[in-house]
């Protein structure tokens, strides 16, 4: 099928409304061994992700747990659906606890033809807003390719950065995750399906929690740092439960260079513009 099948799609807008409620924020933080942000507080760099799910019935889901395709998104149907990277602005934070307003739009789609076959890729952009605002303005890409094993090493090696922490990807971090971004994909709790159905070794790490962590390394290091642009990009899977190390290193004032990844080299690049 080619992306000129899918031109009905292009400019397609969906928008969704939700509280950043302190409930799910205090799970979030459980999530991540952190303390929850106080009523009123900034919302972390990327927990909008934890917000704005549909909560569809299980009978309107895919085989893979995703909702059945053909929705907001393009049909693309008899391949495996990857969050592939994205770019995001930073305008103002989202605040814990008020209301917020996502508008999501098909911007791109694109066919492209790779060593495991053809590849699907399409771009949504998501504006976040409270109180008539801009906060955050993101273009996710979303990568759906045949149904053939994914590529699990040849990274590049993984360099000596300024900063750097290990994370141990267990399947209950993996399922806690999942939990609060009411993200219902196999790959990442499913065993028997992930290995026999779509060939990895094991248990997938969500990509938006491997951005999310490599992100939070990145303020850890660099507290004062006002973020302005983030974009990552998605290399290779990382498999639960091997560790991973999230770094980087300042490339020059205002820049920095991030990256996730193990023994087997990285897995997810990424860069960071900020004041």
């Amino acid at each position: 099928m080619s992306a000129s099948d899918f031109s009905a799609w292009l400019g397609r807008t969906e928008e969704a409304q939700d509280q950043l409620s302190r409930n799910l924020i205090k799970r979030i933080a459980a999530t991540f061994g952190e303390e929850a942000p106080a009523h009123g507080a900034a919302l972390p760099p990327l927990w909008q992700w934890c917000f704005f799910q549909e909560p569809l019935a299980e009978s309107l889901l895919g085989t893979d747990g995703h909702p059945a395709r053909g929705g907001f998104l393009p049909p693309a149907d008899n391949r495996n659906r990857m969050w592939a990277g994205g770019r995001i602005e930073f305008f103002e934070p989202l605040r814990v606890g008020a209301d917020a307003h996502r508008l999501s739009t098909i911007t791109h789609i694109e066919e492209k033809h790779g060593r495991t076959g053809a590849l699907l890729f399409v771009t949504v952009r998501h504006d976040y807003s409270q109180d008539g605002r801009l906060a955050i303005r993101e273009e996710q890409d979303i990568v759906y390719r045949e149904p053939n094993p994914p590529k699990q090493s040849g990274g590049d090696e993984v360099p000596k950065g300024d900063w750097s922490e290990t994370v141990a990807p267990t399947s209950t971090l993996l399922f806690r995750y999942s939990a609060v971004t009411f993200n219902g994909h196999r790959i990442h709790y499913d065993y028997p399906y992930v290995t026999d159905t779509e060939g990895y070794s094991g248990l997938v790490v969500h990509g938006p929690m491997i951005a999310t962590l490599s992100l939070r390394a990145f303020c850890r290091a660099n507290p004062e740092a006002r973020l302005r642009h983030f974009s990552y990009r998605g290399v290779r899977p990382l498999i639960a439960p091997q560790p991973f190390s999230v770094g980087g290193r300042l490339l020059e004032p205002g820049k920095a260079q991030l990256w996730a990844g193990n023994d087997a080299g990285i897995a997810q690049s990424a860069e960071v513009d900020f004041d």
